[in-house]
């Protein structure tokens, strides 16, 4: 299931992880702090990079700039 409706809006899971990552976290720290299983939220960060509101660096995913005004948005 896509994270991201054609509508733009994001499925709550992706929801909690844009709140999740305003810091900087691996997947299996997303993980702990959501209590998700670590294949849902590898998937969803995938699609949140695809979707360019995510980005990874060396194993961390961190908000793009788009990213940060979504989780603004959802605030």
């Amino acid at each position: 299931m896509p994270c991201v409706k054609p509508d733009g809006t994001l499925e709550p899971m992706a929801q909690a992880i844009i709140q999740a990552l305003r810091t900087p976290h691996t997947a299996e720290e997303i993980c702990d702090s959501l209590r998700l299983p670590l294949y849902r939220v590898r998937s969803t960060v995938r699609e949140l990079v695809e979707a360019s509101l995510v980005a990874e660096t060396d194993g961390h995913f961190s908000l793009t700039g788009a990213g940060a005004e979504r989780a603004r948005q959802q605030a």
